[in-house]
């Protein structure tokens, strides 16, 4: 943290994104000027690294500093930005009410709807998935942002492998030409 003379502090983006990750409480103490803020060393994993939500590389909450999937982007009405990997155009999300609802109106325009869930039906994110085509070639092979993900592929058979807190699942997917297949994975 920068200190100019006779002024209050300034936190630099890591020094703020920590602040809004660890609660407001250091910020407001430093802000008072109470007692000074310490910078602290960025840690993948600690009380204020990648495992909170911070992007220990540029100090982002939330995801990078490049990171356009946010509701309200240019895709409108809250759904996520789509994205692509190779040929396969995929969306994740539905964290938040607005994008949620975008995720389920939109999955009848989607070849591929995936849903992941909780025992308790309740909502997960950070669900790697990996499809791979009836020739045993990857696809797609990415990390999901919420509960649904939908994937443009074309017609055939595929084998859909998701992992979660260290469990894996598979389950087998028909894409027809002119319908939507879903498959819904409870942990």
């Amino acid at each position: 943290m920068k200190r100019f003379h006779k002024t209050r502090p300034v936190l630099s983006s890591v020094a703020l994104a920590a602040t809004l990750a660890l609660g407001f409480s250091a910020g407001a103490a430093a802000q008072q000027g109470s007692a000074p803020m310490q910078s602290m060393p960025m840690q993948p994993g600690g009380a204020n690294g990648a495992m909170n939500g911070m992007n220990p590389t540029n100090g982002t909450v939330g995801g990078t500093s490049t990171d356009n999937s946010s509701a309200g982007n240019t895709n409108g009405g809250g759904m996520p930005q789509v994205q692509q990997q190779g040929g396969v155009e995929f969306v994740s999300g539905g964290v938040g009410l607005d994008e949620s609802k975008a995720l389920q109106a939109a999955r009848s325009q989607w070849p591929l709807s995936l849903r992941f869930t909780g025992r308790n039906a309740e909502f997960l994110a950070d669900v790697h998935v990996q499809i791979v085509d009836a020739h045993g070639a990857s696809v797609l092979d990415t990390t999901s942002r919420g509960p649904y993900m939908l994937v443009r592929v074309r017609p055939g058979r595929y084998t859909v492998h998701v992992s979660h807190n260290g469990i894996d699942k598979t389950s087998a997917v028909t894409v027809g030409a002119n319908g939507s297949a879903r498959a819904s994975f409870i942990w």
